[in-house]
């Protein structure tokens, strides 16, 4: 399968690091890691990944702001979110805002596999 960079935003690095276990293990490459919403929009437009997966609530630009500005750049981003339980408004907003799919935390791999699989397709 052609295309399997990755770029995984998260605020939390021990989440960055369980995501990019999961994902190495699985055949995918991750090019790149960003703590927030701007760090992600940044690394967006130097990396051009295939896919990013960005957490829903950090600092200085939130997850679904950071959604718009990448959508603005590239209207054909994959992007799937993360979000803790509870958070489904947030998610909503994130898919409307141009979000594929969410996963949610804590992570179950098979699951983080099948959503990345399915962007990707």
């Amino acid at each position: 399968m052609a295309g399997k960079n990755i770029l995984i935003v998260d605020d939390a690095a021990f989440m960055r690091m369980m995501i990019k276990d999961i994902l190495s293990k699985n055949g995918f490459n991750v090019i790149g890691e960003a703590e927030n919403g701007v760090k992600a929009v940044e690394k967006f437009t130097e990396l051009s990944p295939d896919l990013v997966i960005m957490d829903i609530t950090m600092p200085e630009m939130d997850g679904i702001e950071a959604v718009k500005a990448i959508k603005g750049i590239d209207a054909s981003a994959n992007i799937i979110m993360c979000s803790a339980m509870g958070q489904q408004s947030m998610v909503i907003e994130s898919i409307q805002a141009g979000a594929k799919d969410f996963i949610v935390k804590p992570f179950q791999a098979e699951r983080v596999i099948e959503a990345v699989s399915k962007a990707m397709g």
